[in-house]
């Protein structure tokens, strides 16, 4: 049925662009904008699909270095009706009402919105949407006022991915392979070494979920890969490379690698949602589950140990006391100016209501691990029942649900410069 519409769309669309003879000159940004402004002045349902589309296949089209002169046009045609925005403000401000405050909120969002939403209609819209969003993002930086376009793909972004419409999948060697394939291009934690090392990640001790949404049956939104162990694990090398085995003794789930796949979603919330529900799945399918951890990677600690510590690193490169390297990261994991942890991994986890619950050294020997963390990595232990305190606490008062184990690391202070202790030289 979704194919016979999409197809009944395209056919439409197709019908409607010989209808308006649309025709390409040697400008492409100003026909792209000249089709958005189209876009947003027809009423007719059919030459508006068959605009959307073609503003869909002018942006797929056009050039990497045409992105930035399209987005400064969106910003400078497409913001919000200056003189429709006047007359709601001066209504309101005579009659501060409801129905009045309605159309001051109507009239003060962008037009670009609008066309967002018509372009989302057509065919491939969402998808183009995303890749518009993933492109924009490379240069708000250098010009913050691209910024309220952004913000404009956030809002829509959020309503268009909410719950509601995400599909949990569980990923096995039968989904296609063209998803099959997306996993391995999007693995961005540990990467996966071929069809093999997918096929042990798919095996019956090891489990991956994804999120799917209608519009984009076949793109996963994040996944999630999952270790059925017996205790909580302490490297990531075991999971990768031991071979599988039915997990009739398990009693952890090791939450080992999350991806986000879809830069354009950026600040659009999934993970959360996943890791609970993943874990809802886990305990009705697997009730022998006592634990469900995650085994982390802490991306931020050497660009930390660098920038504010620089006399510290040559006892993580060059082989200091675990308990004091140990106390040194646990530092750095609990420290949340405002509430936000600054590694953005704890902000995530310790964020989600999660607890800090172990740090582990020799834990990530490969060579991304060495470079990010001085081979550090870190459990966080997800307890339904504490996960609202966790959260709420956090948020409140900047305090880190940390287990017992870590909160003696804390009280650790080397008894000495860290250049001076055992075994650095």
């Amino acid at each position: 049925m979704a194919a016979s519409i999409k197809q009944w769309i395209q056919q439409v669309t197709d019908r409607a662009r010989e209808m308006l003879d649309l025709k390409a000159s040697d400008a492409p940004v100003d026909d792209l904008i000249d089709q958005c402004h189209a876009v947003l002045s027809r009423r007719g349902e059919a030459t508006g699909l068959a605009l959307a589309g073609s503003v869909v296949a002018g942006w797929r089209a056009l050039d990497e270095a045409d992105h930035l002169d399209f987005f400064q046009r969106l910003l400078t045609e497409f913001g919000p009706d200056s003189k429709a925005l006047i007359k709601a403000i001066e209504a309101y401000q005579a009659d501060p009402g409801d129905a009045e405050a309605l159309r001051l909120h109507q009239a003060a969002e962008a037009r670009r919105q609008e066309l967002f939403r018509r372009i989302n209609a057509a065919p491939d819209g969402l998808q183009t949407l995303i890749r518009m969003r993933e492109a924009l993002r490379k240069h708000v930086k250098a010009m913050p006022e691209l910024s309220s376009i952004d913000t404009d793909f956030r809002h829509l972004f959020t309503s268009w991915f909410n719950k509601g419409f995400l599909k949990l999948e569980r990923i096995d060697w039968e989904t296609p392979a063209a998803v099959l394939e997306k996993l391995i291009q999007y693995e961005s934690v540990h990467e996966i070494q071929g069809w093999d090392d997918l096929r042990r990640r798919l095996a019956e001790d090891r489990l991956c979920f994804a999120y799917f949404h209608p519009v984009m049956p076949d793109e996963p939104l994040i996944f999630v890969e999952v270790a059925l162990v017996n205790g909580i694990s302490d490297a990531i090398a075991p999971l990768l490379d031991t071979p599988p085995s039915p997990p009739v003794g398990a009693d952890t789930a090791v939450f080992y690698s999350i991806n986000n796949c879809q830069p354009g979603l950026a600040g659009v919330s999934f993970g959360n949602l996943l890791i609970k529900q993943v874990v809802s799945v886990l305990q009705a399918e697997h009730p022998k589950l006592k634990r469900f951890v995650t085994l982390s990677p802490i991306p931020g600690l050497a660009r930390w140990v660098k920038s504010n510590h620089p006399d510290w690193e040559p006892a993580f490169t060059q082989g200091g006391p675990d308990e004091a390297l140990k106390a040194i990261v646990a530092q750095y994991l609990t420290e949340a100016p405002k509430g936000r942890p600054l590694d953005p991994v704890a902000k995530f986890h310790l964020g989600n209501g999660a607890t800090l619950e172990r740090i582990n050294p020799h834990a990530d020997l490969s060579d991304r691990g060495r470079a990010q963390s001085y081979g550090f990595m870190v459990n966080y232990l997800y307890e339904l029942d504490d996960i609202v305190t966790n959260h709420e606490q956090l948020m409140e008062s900047g305090r880190i649900a940390a287990s017992k184990d870590v909160q003696q690391l804390l009280k650790k202070q080397p008894a000495m410069p860290l250049k001076e202790l055992p075994h650095v030289k």
